[in-house]
């Protein structure tokens, strides 16, 4: 007794000696009675398993948890005993201990009530045990026996999947997140009596929520945009390669505008991005029940004044994800970019390089999944007048305030474009194209880039490593020479000329030819050396 069941088998339990009787004997030779469930324990983006055991015994009347629990988990005692009493069954006035293995994770959040509570039921005989070898439970309770929505459902049936369960109990109110995940029956439940009359065979649960269905935001059009032709083109570009920009330009001169236009002419998510996108926003727990699943690329702007915890993740506790993952196979925009710390703008050199963030923690460290478009928009000094004539700083307040921008973060930044005010003629000429117009050629560049690298995995051409751009995929000679010349005169870095080729990618897909000409890698250096400072 006490081993773990495998999924689809029923977990061993005991039972009482004929000479005694459970409800009123306290007798030391009573038999344990023992039930076992199954929930799933989040750490950061990271899910397990988690098998929950109750044993009934004899001794002075009490309820402990092991299983290296935290406070909200240490909490359950209480609420599940008074939901057991409040749902009309019978909580053992005896010795009741419930671990929760693997012992050496940590066990964080109030999910594992449902489970708990199920497992006392289930050593005490007051539920039937035929489905609980294969099925998960997840949910909080209320003190009335009520379920209660949680953080993280979809990460945790993605590990029950993983893991060979294919049946799963949630609240009502993330049934349709659950659902999202293919292979295992998910069922809602509204409270704990839902749940016992579903083990019993007599109530079907439900697997649909009757909420309005939430649209998406909408997102503004480029149409809207007038003039700034070239960071129009810019965006387009860094559309179709997933590079990074760096805005430049007086205040009202369009950087916001445009930038908050980028989501509307990149390619909608895939179903394995959504369904990662998803996963971390179900962490954070900023999931509509309405729109269960992200199918659009996310638009993430914190505010300038955030700290390096708000954007990279963390907390006390639980890792919670920051605003970078947030952003993930989305765009991170950070307005006011020289107004920030010099120590959050630099904590983004890791997660640009490597794709991800890692955040570390008392028990090891967590890490998300952090791939985004970043757009930088600053002004070109503090005074920041409308025309550069008026400015009345000098050139070293100037030097100092885009400074904070460091040499190395700036390398990370493929594009960068210095925004003048448009003229009379463009404010009050008609609409630009759309973006849906600009879609499809970001879109028709993107499938070209997944089309070369899709040997490799890779999706878009800012995830090529340099290596395979200078080795495996090398140009001609006489193509490379703009970079050679570049890198003689000490104009880039040899992490700024892979930088540069990848653009150079980006540039022959959206104009539909088979490789980059000399012409496309003058131009990508020259986006790299323009504007910025």
């Amino acid at each position: 007794m006490g081993v773990r069941a495998q999924p689809g088998s029923s977990p061993q339990i005991g039972r009482p000696t004929a000479a005694t009787s459970f409800w009123g004997s306290s007798s030391a030779d009573t038999v344990p009675m023992l039930g076992q469930t199954q929930a799933v324990g989040l750490n950061a983006f990271a899910a397990e398993v988690v098998v929950v055991q109750a044993s009934i015994s004899s001794g002075l009347p009490g309820f402990a948890v092991t299983g290296n629990p935290d406070a909200s988990v240490r909490e359950a005692r209480d609420r599940v005993r008074a939901a057991i009493k409040n749902s009309g069954f019978t909580f053992p006035d005896l010795r009741v201990t419930v671990a929760l293995s693997p012992a050496a994770m940590p066990k964080i959040g109030s999910g594992f009530d449902l489970a708990m509570a199920v497992s006392v039921l289930a050593a005490t005989e007051q539920v039937s045990s035929e489905k609980l070898g294969s099925t998960i439970f997840l949910g909080e309770l209320g003190l009335d026996g009520t379920l209660r929505p949680i953080r993280g459902v979809l990460p945790a049936i993605v590990a029950a999947r993983q893991n060979g369960y294919r049946r799963a109990v949630v609240p009502i109110e993330v049934v349709a997140e659950a659902a999202l995940v293919e292979g295992v029956d998910v069922g809602g439940a509204t409270d704990l009596k839902e749940v016992t009359r579903w083990l019993a065979g007599d109530h079907v649960l439900d697997t649909v929520h009757d909420v309005p269905t939430v649209s998406p935001p909408p997102i503004p059009d480029m149409s809207d945009v007038l003039g700034q032709r070239e960071a129009r083109h810019a965006l387009e570009i860094a559309a179709a390669g997933a590079h990074h920009v760096l805005m430049t330009g007086s205040p009202g001169i369009g950087k916001t505008m445009l930038a908050r236009r980028l989501p509307g002419i990149l390619p909608s998510l895939d179903i394995e991005d959504s369904l990662e996108v998803t996963a971390i926003h179900s962490l954070v727990g900023e999931l509509s029940p309405g729109r269960p699943l992200i199918t659009e690329p996310p638009f993430i702007a914190p505010h300038h004044s955030s700290s390096t915890t708000a954007l990279l993740g963390g907390g006390t506790g639980f890792a919670r994800p920051g605003a970078v993952s947030k952003a993930h196979r989305g765009v991170l925009f950070l307005d006011e970019c020289a107004e920030m710390s010099v120590k959050v703008l630099e904590s983004l050199r890791e997660p640009l390089e490597d794709g991800e963030v890692r955040v570390p923690r008392r028990d090891g460290v967590a890490v998300y999944p952090a791939r985004f478009q970043l757009i930088l928009a600053a002004n070109p000094c503090p005074c920041a007048p409308a025309h550069d004539v008026d400015c009345v700083c000098s050139a070293v307040v100037r030097r100092r305030y885009l400074g904070k921008l460091s040499g190395p973060l700036l390398d990370r930044v493929d594009i960068r474009v210095r925004m003048d005010p448009p003229g009379n003629t463009a404010l009050m000429s008609g609409a630009g194209e759309t973006s849906a117009e600009v879609r499809q050629r970001v879109t028709a560049a993107r499938a070209a880039a997944v089309e070369r690298w899709s040997e490799f995995g890779w999706r878009t051409n800012a995830e090529v490593p340099g290596s395979a751009l200078r080795q495996r995929f090398r140009l001609p000679p006489q193509v490379l020479r703009p970079i050679e010349l570049f890198l003689r005169d000490g104009r880039v870095t040899a992490r700024g000329a892979d930088r540069a080729l990848r653009l150079a990618w980006t540039l022959n897909d959206l104009r539909g030819t088979v490789q980059p000409t000399e012409d496309d890698v003058a131009q990508a250096l020259l986006y790299r050396d323009r504007g910025a400072a």
